[in-house]
């Protein structure tokens, strides 16, 4: 998924289309938000609709609101730099105090405690098959893909080097984490909030 302007951006900089490192993706400049996956940019795009947007906002404040003396709770954009070829944009990020040397001025450098993704039509395939790879492969202890379209909340935990889906919550079941403990919340807490758009 790659546009003019990135393959201007390329060419100019005599780049590679492959290989591509941390340092070569901080030095884009242009307006699209990008991601590094195993060294090959990729353009993220279109943006995120508004529902995704809002829903995105009540799970931020929702989860700050019960867990921010534990947890550091970031949103997109913010660059989750797994390694010098693998740089993620989730859409919200828990990062537990007891481990914030892992945030620094670039970003979040390092696997976060939680990652959440929440789907839009564009993004269905990479979140809940290259993403889902992904994250367990850098041990990112659990991972969330939210559907804002039906209101229901996949938990994936990592169990030896691979996610296990261990719950799907919805309505009105309390929204629970093996890790982290402050984490309580329903998804009908979430959609009430949520007005029905044209």
């Amino acid at each position: 998924m790659r546009d003019k302007k990135n393959n201007d951006f390329l060419k100019s900089n005599k780049l590679k289309e492959n290989g591509l490192t941390y340092d070569d993706y901080a030095s884009l400049d242009d307006d699209n938000r990008y991601e590094l996956v195993g060294g090959h940019l990729e353009l993220l795009s279109p943006a995120p609709t508004v529902i995704h947007q809002l829903v995105s906002s009540e799970m931020h404040k929702i989860i700050t609101a019960s867990c921010e003396l534990n947890y550091i709770t970031l949103y997109a954009p913010i660059d989750v730099i797994l390694s010098s070829t693998e740089v993620r944009q989730p859409d919200l990020v828990l990062v537990d105090r007891q481990r914030m040397s892992i945030l620094s001025k670039r970003g979040i450098e390092g696997a976060p405690d939680l990652v959440i993704e929440i789907l839009s039509p564009s993004t269905i395939k990479r979140d809940k098959l290259d993403k889902l790879k992904t994250y367990a492969f850098y041990q990112i202890p659990e991972y969330w893909i939210v559907d804002p379209e039906v209101g229901i909340l996949e938990a994936y935990t990592l169990n030896q080097k691979r996610y296990q889906l261990t719950n799907i919550f919805q309505g009105t079941e309390l929204v629970t984490s093996p890790t982290i403990t402050c984490v309580s919340f329903t998804m009908d807490a979430i959609m009430k909030n949520i007005p029905k758009l044209q």
